[in-house]
């Protein structure tokens, strides 16, 4: 007989024994109810047949638990009303492990095999992290059941894990809940009237079984950290409450607010203050915009009825701009603004030694918790030949003192479109070359087709579908090979800027030879509440994402900071519900929450509400006239999932949406609320009321028709 027709039949054979003893009625007297309507009678047959009945109580138990069947619990009550404690436990205890076990090896056998064979590669990498922890997650969902036990039964079969490891962890696992039941049950046996109830006994047992959760929770808290820390020698005192290494957004974010709640804290930088937003990054590419800009408004100057406005661009001074910009916002960001908050700035290469112990320049410092700020850095990919040219990065970019006449940008997220722009403004022959089918392929269609049209009509050359395969040298200059369409294209240069995205700094301080986690690519694994591994070792920022954004590093400094500072008397888990951003190209990108193209994607059935700020008076006054506001809400519904915003200030603007989201504030509120006139944060109510008009009750509005026909007679 073929093993799937012996699969077929194992299953007929338990749905049919399921069905019978549903038929039979035995599963209806597995009630709290009934068992106490013949408790007697059952106390007394008991007695008179002691193993009969013990045995008759183990294989009932072990019956309803392998089939998967309700009235284990119940069985368990019995248990300890008819056989007392330490009998009711022992029967009890192995009952429902057997079954269990039947239970898991039926789900193996007639399952794992279907599930191999469509899930191969996946279930794979799967059954690897079972095979490392998996009896671990068993023990705890055994002493904390999230999910009831047979359903931990059925999906466990599922695994790899083997069955003696099941056997085992669930027979010690389910002890503690077993006992808590049959203690239950001992007292239950002995209500004979109302004022039973109120019996210290019987309080005594309900009251375990209500803490029975949490006083596991707490164990397995106990036995994780015994476990994760195991090797390690606590320090019996420690020189800080925190120590942060990093001094970027989310390190800064986070020293300061442990100093705030007057704890003492060091943090840990071996480069600048500031990080990469300060001095690669966020303030000096919006310098650098922001003259760009300038030029394209003086380019354009006709747009606004001006005849001519003269422009030379000195290039070197322009960049000579962007360092003022920086050394302008460093004071916000410096070691004695830091110091005189109360933080203990240090200088140097971390080291992490123990989970609670950091070595820099070799002094070894303590601190009961530790905070991993380290960031990102730009992602450089393995193209032939790319270290043969002198490439640029957003690093080194701001060393530029002379415009490059070709520059070729690899890459089209938001890095890539705003330096292209920017480039092509100041004068460069910029050609952008993306992989994707479109540029920003986060972004909605829409939204990227209104950035790339602006792109082609100044001058950019947009190259998307276009994967780089190496760069040659030779006589009449560097070139970046690329393919297009299945045809080799050779795109001449003489810089090249590399703007695909950034890489966590999450090795070469001590993190992999302490054990901590790494993800597949590079960041550093956290949970819910930015916890690694090691519980006292928290992550904020780029290290660990899932959003490289400067705000998002903040926002989650702040859950690091409180949590390294509370735990393990209180933590609160990273809010990630509403995370906006902007590309801060001309138009602007600015999204929040889900998008279309996500929606289509996910099965999500929206209502998408579309206006666009060609008709909005302050754009048309602004010659601003393009691009749009887009609301997705569910169909019929004023709930706010997600917005985007196509145009000027589209960053700024978003914010209103954001609140919105934030606080559960759908379009109607948006529409009743008075914006200034004329202003383009107007864009957002009309939006609302595009919406509102789209959702206007017609029925209402036809008798609306005819009772004011009615009255003018």
């Amino acid at each position: 007989m073929s093993r799937s027709r012996t699969r077929l039949i194992l299953a007929i054979v338990l749905v049919v024994a399921a069905l019978a003893l549903w038929r039979s009625g035995l599963l209806g007297e597995l009630s709290l109810e009934a068992f106490k309507a013949r408790q007697d009678a059952l106390q007394a047959w008991t007695a008179a047949h002691p193993w009969l009945a013990a045995g008759g109580f183990l294989a009932l138990y072990v019956v309803v638990t392998g089939l998967s069947l309700p009235g284990a619990a119940v069985l368990t009550l019995a248990g300890g009303a008819l056989f007392g404690l330490l009998e009711g436990t022992l029967l009890a205890s192995f009952a429902s492990s057997i079954g269990a076990a039947l239970a898991f090896l039926a789900s193996r056998f007639v399952f794992r095999d279907a599930l191999r064979d469509k899930y191969g590669e996946r279930l794979r990498t799967f059954d690897e992290g079972i095979a490392r922890n998996g009896a671990y997650y068993l023990f705890t969902l055994r002493l904390v059941p999230v999910f009831p036990f047979f359903v931990i039964n059925l999906l466990a079969g599922l695994t790899a894990l083997k069955t003696r490891t099941f056997y085992w962890v669930s027979q010690v696992g389910m002890l503690p809940g077993t006992i808590a039941y049959v203690y239950a049950g001992t007292q239950l046996a002995r209500i004979r009237e109302p004022a039973d109830i109120l019996s210290p006994g019987l309080i005594g047992a309900f009251a375990l079984l209500g803490f029975l959760p949490l006083i596991m929770r707490a164990f397995t808290r106990w036995l994780a950290a015994q476990r994760v820390y195991r090797g390690h020698k606590r320090p019996r005192r420690f020189d800080y409450n925190l120590i942060v290494i990093g001094a970027g957004s989310a390190g800064l974010v986070s020293a300061y607010i442990a100093a705030t709640a007057r704890a003492k804290v060091a943090l840990i930088e071996r480069d600048r203050m500031g990080g990469d937003c300060l001095n690669t990054g966020c303030v000096p590419s919006k310098a650098l915009l922001r003259s760009a800009r300038l030029m394209a408004d003086a380019r354009n100057a006709e747009r606004y009825g001006i005849a001519k406005v003269g422009a030379q661009l000195d290039f070197a001074q322009v960049m000579e701009r962007v360092h003022a910009v920086i050394r302008r916002i460093e004071p916000h960001d410096s070691m004695e603004r830091y110091t005189k908050l109360g933080v203990e700035v240090i200088t140097g290469e971390a080291r992490i030694v123990s989970p609670w112990e950091v070595e820099v320049g070799g002094k070894r410092m303590s601190a009961r918790s530790l905070i991993v700020a380290t960031g990102a850095r730009p992602l450089v990919p393995a193209i032939p030949g790319l270290d043969g040219v002198a490439y640029l990065t957003s690093e080194n970019l701001w060393d530029l003192r002379s415009l490059p006449k070709r520059l070729l940008v690899l890459g089209g997220g938001p890095i890539g479109c705003e330096l292209s722009q920017a480039f092509a403004r100041l004068g460069s022959e910029v050609t952008q070359v993306e992989m994707a089918p479109r540029l920003l392929p986060r972004e909605d269609a829409d939204a990227a087709a209104e950035v790339e049209s602006r792109f082609r009509a100044e001058g950019v050359r947009v190259m998307t579908g276009c994967k780089a395969l190496r760069v040659e040298r030779g006589d009449g200059g560097d070139r970046l090979v690329c393919e297009q369409d299945g045809m080799e294209i050779a795109l001449p240069f003489d810089r090249l800027l590399l703007a695909l995205g950034r890489k966590a700094n999450g090795e070469g301080f001590g993190l992999q030879e302490l054990g901590v986690e790494i993800r597949n690519n590079g960041t550093v694994e956290g949970d819910q509440f930015l916890q690694t591994s090691f519980p006292n070792i928290l992550v904020a920022g780029d290290v660990t994402g899932p959003y490289q954004f400067t705000h998002v590093c903040a926002h989650q400094a702040w859950y690091a900071s409180i949590n390294a500072l509370l735990a393990p008397l209180w933590r609160f888990k990273a809010d990630y519900r509403v995370i906006p951003w902007a590309t801060f190209t001309d138009p602007e990108v600015a999204r929040v929450g889900l998008s279309e193209d996500e929606a289509k994607a996910r099965g999500i059935e929206v209502e998408v509400t579309k206006y666009g700020l060609d008709d909005l008076d302050r754009a048309i006054a602004d010659s601003a006239d393009h691009g749009f506001v887009k609301v997705l809400t569910p169909p019929g519904k004023d709930r706010i999932l997600g917005a985007t915003i196509v145009g000027e200030h589209a960053g700024d603007l978003l914010a209103e949406f954001v609140l919105a989201m934030k606080h559960g504030l759908g379009l109607n509120k948006l529409l009743g609320t008075i914006h200034i006139y004329p202003t383009l944060s107007e864009a957002n109510k009309y939006a609302a009321g595009a919406w509102k008009r789209a959702n206007a009750p017609q029925g209402l509005l036809q008798f609306a028709a005819r009772y004011f026909a009615w009255r003018r007679g």
